[in-house]
């Protein structure tokens, strides 16, 4: 049984009123058959205020949820046990995802169901994520809440993650030979070799006058 219970604010007053509650209600018998959950299920669409409520009130979490399950438990005759849907959330949620409103809110409620039927994930080992990914299939319904919820993760490291910088190319340098210099040490030592040369280089002999030539051959004698 699909109750509507109508937005306290006028927030999302237009997705309420798009709800098709005969094609819900037929979707909820098809979820119960495909879990194997015999018994009445009732399911309240309502907003993120009363979802908040309920969270509060049943898990002491003070914020609004998406889908919450309540077992009816053994003693409860003919009932299987309630769920309680934000509409708001699956709003929100169906946007993220790329899908209608009514794809999200079948995906809350088989997720609800096999909730009522025993499966708990967050204690098992994965088998409610298979089953919920085998009946989602059947039910030709878009990525299990089960899986979206462990991805995100992995999608918003590879979001956050910086892109890596591009490596800057280096020049070739040609291998020198042993014993051969680099060009700046070569000229150094080429301005000091001909400052030497310079600094060593002897004067030229200045040629002998006539006169003093004379005198040296007199002297001579």
């Amino acid at each position: 049984m699909i109750v509507i219970e109508p937005p306290s604010s006028g927030t999302g007053a237009a997705d309420f009123a798009a709800l098709r509650k005969p094609d819900l209600a037929r979707f909820l018998k098809k979820a119960q058959k495909a879990a194997g959950l015999s018994g009445e299920v009732t399911v309240l669409l309502a907003d993120d205020a009363r979802l908040k409520e309920l969270n509060r009130t049943f898990r002491r979490k003070n914020k609004p949820t998406d889908v919450l399950s309540f077992p009816a438990g053994d003693n409860a005759e003919g009932i299987a046990g309630d769920l309680a849907v934000s509409v708001e959330t699956a709003a929100r949620q169906a946007t993220e995802h790329g899908h209608t409103l009514d794809e999200e809110l079948r995906i809350l409620i088989l997720h609800g169901v096999l909730h009522l039927s025993g499966q708990d994930h967050e204690a098992d080992k994965g088998e409610m994520r298979s089953l919920e990914s085998e009946l989602r299939a059947a039910l030709k319904l878009p990525a299990g809440l089960i899986e979206r919820t462990l991805d995100a993760p992995k999608k918003a490291a590879a979001k956050t993650k910086a892109p890596g910088k591009p490596k800057k190319r280096v020049p070739r340098v040609p291998t020198l030979k042993p014993g051969t210099k680099t060009a700046a040490k070569a000229t150094g030592t080429t301005k000091k070799t001909m400052a030497k040369k310079t600094a060593t280089t002897k004067a030229p002999a200045k040629k002998a006058t006539p006169k003093k030539a004379a005198a040296k051959k007199r002297s001579a004698r």
